[in-house]
């Protein structure tokens, strides 16, 4: 089936296209959750068969992923405009306004500039002598994470995507925070894991594998699917262990589900900066501004996907 988005004009389109055919379109109706574009990437990691998406937007992802087959249209082209009573004069004061600030921001120019002027753009921080583009490569460091990983069990394109999360592949990058290295290991994980020199390569690279292993040693204690697990396994290891098992406690107590990340343990770890949550009893660790080991194990998972279709295994 062709699967999108509820209530949106590609489900319209495709419901009358179907009728107008005589009804051979199985439309499959996605969460409510759920984007364009991460329909787009379901496609071309061949979750789901097709999907429908704006004509821009489909060029822009094909970029990203060269498997993907944008050319098939299910309508003519059509315009799209804002439409306002002529009785709402506040409102159209209002979207003007926003508009005007909007305009003046750098997010603006990102975006448009993704959209609408050079869509290969977006592929800047893979164009590389060690991008795909290039040999197949994604570092100098491919073989010692190719070691890793094996030690780890893992792909090594996974363990490529948290090397570039924590350093972008630069091995003597520091952080504030005093963490360093393409493993960004902090001065008592160096000395626990016998590291004597944090900007080598080597050394990092193994030290943060074992870290790794340590935490998928004991989120297998509690979380059995190895998928699920991993998301617990990264964000400990962006966050810190304790934060992580603070936010599984919470999801229990709030009657969530402790061994699920998403929309569960996930939650509760965002909430760690409000002190409703943080001064919980049952909360060791304390206050956390866990926005960002949340969006750390997002965006180490995304790249990763966009590594299994560029680069091969």
């Amino acid at each position: 089936g062709v699967r999108v988005l509820p209530g949106t004009a590609f489900e319209l389109r495709l419901k009358n296209l179907s009728e107008e055919i005589g009804g051979d379109i199985v439309i499959v109706r996605d969460t409510t959750s759920a984007e364009s574009e991460s329909l787009i990437r379901k496609v071309a990691l061949g979750d789901i068969p097709y999907t429908v998406a704006d004509h821009m937007i489909a060029e822009v992802n094909a970029h990203y992923y060269p498997n993907l087959d944008v050319g098939t249209p299910i309508s003519v082209a059509q315009q799209v405009a804002w439409a306002l009573r002529k009785n709402s004069p506040k409102l159209q004061e209002a979207i003007n306004d926003w508009l005007g600030r909007m305009k003046k921001k750098a997010t603006f120019a990102v975006i448009y500039n993704r959209y609408f002027k050079s869509p290969r753009t977006a592929l800047v921080r893979m164009q590389s002598d060690y991008s795909s583009l290039g040999g197949n490569k994604l570092s100098p460091y491919d073989s010692l994470i190719k070691l890793g990983a094996a030690d780890l069990g893992w792909d090594w394109r996974l363990l490529a995507s948290v090397v570039y999360q924590e350093s972008r592949f630069i091995p003597n990058i520091e952080s504030w925070a005093g963490a360093r290295g393409l493993m960004q290991l902090m001065p008592t994980t160096a000395q626990h894991f016998g590291v004597k020199n944090r900007d080598d390569p080597q050394q990092s690279i193994q030290a943060g594998v074992a870290f790794l292993k340590y935490l998928d040693k004991y989120w297998s204690n509690y979380i059995e699917d190895p998928g699920e697990r991993l998301k617990f396994v990264l964000a400990s290891y962006n966050a810190g262990l304790t934060h992580v098992t603070d936010a599984r406690k919470l999801a229990e107590k709030h009657g969530k589900n402790p061994s699920l990340w998403e929309g569960n343990v996930e939650f509760f770890l965002t909430k760690k900066s409000d002190p409703t949550y943080y001064r919980d009893p049952i909360v060791v660790a304390g206050y956390c501004k866990c926005e960002e080991p949340v969006n750390y194990v997002k965006d180490v998972l995304e790249r990763y996907e966009e590594y299994r279709i560029h680069i091969a295994s």
